[in-house]
C-alpha cells in the first residue's frame, strides 16, 4: 500500500487508524516517522514519504514519533493472509528466529539462501532481516524499560542486543531518548503504576497492552479458548484467559483479557529473553493483526451472511500458541464432544506434561511435546484403535521431523503432509490449517456446526455445494466459519458467565 501515495495521504489526513501497521509516514522536515492515525496536525503532502515497515523508516534515518509511538501499532495483516516466502519470513522474524539463529537460521527454515532472503525482503519491505529484527529488538527493549523494574543491563540482553553499548545507541537512535529517559517519561503518564507496571507483590510480571484493529468481537474468540481449555494448561480466571507457554529459553504463564481498545496482557516468564516470542504468540493466538474491515466487507457481499456480520462484526479466528499441540488436540477431538476432547487431552497432560509453577492461579503443566508423546503406549489411550493409530503416527512424524508445523509452514505442503497420515480426513486437515497454521481461507464444509448453520440460513446443504457457494467468500472463508458457528448457542460463542469482564 505504501506505493499508493494518494491513498496514503488521504489516510493520514483523516487519521484513519485502520491503516496503522499497513504503512508508516516519514516526515522529511522533522525526520520523524508516524502511524497514519498520529494525533498531531498532518504534515504537508509534499513533506510526506511512505514506508512499508518501521525498520525501513529507521534505516532511512527517521526516528519514532513520541506522540503516536508507531513502533507499537498492530502488525501488518498482510503477513497473516499470505503464505509466500516474504510472509513466512516476517512471521519467523516476529517469532525471534533471527535473534536466536541469525539470518542463516532464518534462510534454513525457509529453504533459501541468505542472499535470496535478503533480496526478497529488501524488495518488498525496504529493509533486510537484520534491520527488521533490530526494529523488533528496539520495541522489546521499550516494553521492558517502560513496564518492568529490570536493570538496563538485563534489559539489553533480554531484548536480544549483543552489548549494552549497542542497546543504548539503538534506543537513542530510534526513540531520540536515552533508556533512562524513556523510563522516566513512562512513569509520568496518567495511570502509570510504578516501574514494574504491575504493582507490588508481583516480581517478574510484565504487563502490557496488545493493540488491535477495531472492531473486535471477543465472544467467540475468548469463548472458544475458554470452552476448550485443557485443565492444568489453560483456564478462565478473573475475567482472563490464562495458559502456560513453552518458550525457547524457559517457560511462561500468560493472562489475556479483552478491553474495548486493547487486550490486557500479563506475562510471567522464567527468562525475559522470551518476551518477544511470547508477545508474538499471544498476538497470533488471538489473531490481533487481522484487518476486520477488509474481512467483513468481503463477507457482507453475500446477502445470507450480511445479517450475521452486521449483528456482531469483527470476529477473529481463535488460534494456538503451538501448532504441534493443536494438531494433537485436533486428533483427540475427532468425532467427540468438546468435553470429551478436553478429558482426553487432560489425561495426556497429567501423564506426560512438564510441571510449571503458577503463583497466581491454577495452572500446573505444559502441554507435552511430540517427543514426550512419541513413546506412549497406545494401549493406555482410552481411544478407539483407529484413533490411537492416528495419534501415534502423528506424534512420531512430528517428533522425527517428517512433518513440520509452525508459523513458517507452507500451507499447501502442510496440508499434503497431514493428508498422507492415516486417519486424517478433510475436517482434521482444515481445522489444523485454520487454527494452527493460520490460513485465513481454510474451510470446514463437513463440520456439523457449519452444516447446521448453513441449513438455518438457507445456504446449500451438501459439502460440495456449500464449498462452491463459499468461493465468493475467499480468501476469508475461515472467518465465515466463525460467523456460521456463532449462530449456535454453544459455549464456544460466549464469554464465561461465571466471571464478569472488567470494563
Amino acid at each position: 500500500m505504501h506505493t499508493d501515495t494518494e491513498r496514503c495521504v488521504r489516510a493520514v489526513q483523516s487519521k484513519d487508524a485502520r491503516f496503522d501497521g499497513w504503512f508508516f509516514t516519514a516526515v522529511l522536515t522533522t525526520r520523524i516517522y508516524c502511524r497514519p492515525s498520529c494525533p498531531v496536525v498532518p504534515p504537508k503532502p509534499e513533506n510526506m514519504t511512505f514506508y512499508p515497515s518501521a525498520a525501513a523508516c529507521q534505516q532511512a534515518g527517521f526516528r519514532a514519533c513520541k506522540r503516536c509511538r508507531p513502533d507499537t501499532s498492530p502488525g501488518s495483516p498482510e503477513w497473516n493472509a499470505r503464505a509466500d516466502t516474504v510472509a513466512r519470513a516476517m512471521r519467523l522474524i516476529r517469532d525471534g528466529v533471527v535473534d536466536r539463529d541469525g539470518v542463516p537460521g532464518l534462510a534454513s527454515r525457509l529453504g533459501y539462501s541468505t542472499r535470496q532472503i535478503e533480496r526478497q525482503l529488501r524488495a518488498e519491505l525496504g529493509a533486510g532481516p537484520l534491520a527488521l529484527a533490530r526494529a523488533q529488538r528496539a520495541q522489546t527493549a521499550r516494553v521492558l524499560i517502560e513496564t518492568t523494574a529490570l536493570p538496563m543491563a538485563e534489559i539489553a540482553f533480554a531484548a536480544g542486543f549483543s552489548s549494552i553499548r549497542t542497546f543504548n545507541g539503538t534506543v537513542r537512535e530510534v526513540f531520540a531518548l536515552a533508556p533512562g529517559e524513556l523510563r522516566t517519561r513512562a512513569a509520568r503518564r496518567p495511570g502509570a503504576r510504578g516501574a514494574n507496571g504491575a504493582g507490588p507483590g508481583t516480581p517478574g510480571v510484565i504487563t502490557l497492552r496488545l493493540p488491535f484493529r477495531t472492531p473486535l468481537n471477543p465472544d467467540n474468540l475468548f469463548g472458544h479458548l475458554a470452552a476448550t481449555a485443557v485443565p492444568g494448561v489453560e483456564e478462565w480466571r478473573g475475567g482472563a484467559y490464562r495458559r502456560t507457554l513453552r518458550l525457547p529459553y524457559g517457560t511462561g504463564v500468560v493472562a489475556l483479557a479483552p478491553r474495548p481498545d486493547h487486550i490486557a496482557c500479563r506475562l510471567l516468564l522464567t527468562d525475559t529473553r522470551d518476551l518477544t516470542i511470547a508477545i508474538s504468540r499471544c498476538r497470533w493466538l488471538l489473531d490481533l493483526d487481522a484487518d476486520p474491515v477488509a474481512v467483513d466487507e468481503q463477507l457482507r457481499t453475500d446477502p445470507l451472511l450480511r445479517p450475521l456480520v452486521d449483528k456482531a462484526p469483527g470476529r477473529r479466528v481463535p488460534r494456538t500458541v503451538d501448532a504441534a499441540e493443536f494438531a494433537v488436540r485436533a486428533v483427540l477431538g475427532q468425532q467427540v464432544s468438546t468435553a470429551a476432547a478436553r478429558t482426553h487431552a487432560a489425561r495426556l497432560v497429567t501423564a506426560h506434561g512438564e510441571p510449571v509453577d503458577d503463583p497466581e492461579g491454577g495452572l500446573t503443566r505444559l502441554f507435552p511435546t511430540p517427543e514426550a508423546l512419541a513413546g506412549l503406549d497406545p494401549e493406555a489411550l482410552a481411544l478407539p484403535r483407529s484413533r490411537r493409530t492416528t495419534l501415534t503416527t502423528l506424534v512420531s512424524a512430528l517428533a522425527d521431523g517428517a512433518l513440520a508445523l509452525g508459523v513458517d509452514s507452507d500451507w499447501e505442503e502442510a496440508r499434503a503432509g497431514l493428508s498422507a497420515l492415516p486417519g486424517f480426513g478433510p475436517w482434521t486437515v482444515e481445522v489444523i490449517a485454520m487454527r494452527a497454521l493460520g490460513d485465513p481461507d481454510a474451510f470446514l464444509p463437513t463440520d456439523l456446526g457449519t452444516r447446521r448453520a448453513a441449513a438455518g440460513l438457507g445456504l446449500p446443504a451438501t459439502p460440495a455445494a456449500l464449498t462452491a457457494h463459499a468461493a465468493a467468500w475467499r480468501p476469508w472463508r475461515a472467518y465465515a466459519v466463525q460467523y456460521l458457528w456463532a449462530t449456535d448457542d454453544h459455549p464456544i460463542n460466549h464469554l464465561p458467565h461465571d466471571e464478569k469482564v472488567p470494563a
